[in-house]
């Protein structure tokens, strides 16, 4: 995700700065502590749970998002949508199991049938007001 990030943001004058964080509400508090030193304008983060961890920690530290801060998250969780301001997202389409399934089931079947050539990811944003 972080490939991809700055895949799409080459060629701009935006920057990428990368965060460690782990998935705890301290270590969510300390980098929110210290996010208007930093002078980030967004986030992207791992995805919708990072975020929201993350949204919540800056807001305790007073920071307005989207006013101070853009946040998005990646996966689409219906959660995202209940938040206030709502998440901002990464809309990542993948195949199903099924769908898996029925390629492993052909190839095994007929190894000998030509290869199969399937689109397995594809992403779209999804604004809403956290960015």
């Amino acid at each position: 995700r972080l490939a991809g990030v700055r895949a799409a943001l080459r060629d701009t004058d935006a920057t990428v700065t990368e965060l460690p964080l782990a998935h705890d509400e301290g270590a969510a508090a300390r980098l929110a502590a210290r996010w208007r030193e930093l002078g980030l304008d967004g986030v992207f983060t791992y995805n919708d749970e990072y975020a929201m961890l993350l949204m919540r920690a800056l807001q305790d530290e007073g920071v307005r998002i989207p006013e101070e801060t853009a946040v998005v998250g990646a996966d689409n969780l219906m959660l995202g949508r209940l938040l206030r301001p709502r998440l901002s997202t990464v809309h990542l389409e993948l195949p199903s199991g099924r769908e898996l399934a029925g390629l492993v089931d052909r190839a095994v079947r007929d190894p000998a049938t030509a290869p199969e050539a399937h689109k397995v990811l594809g992403a779209s944003v999804v604004r809403r007001e956290s960015s």
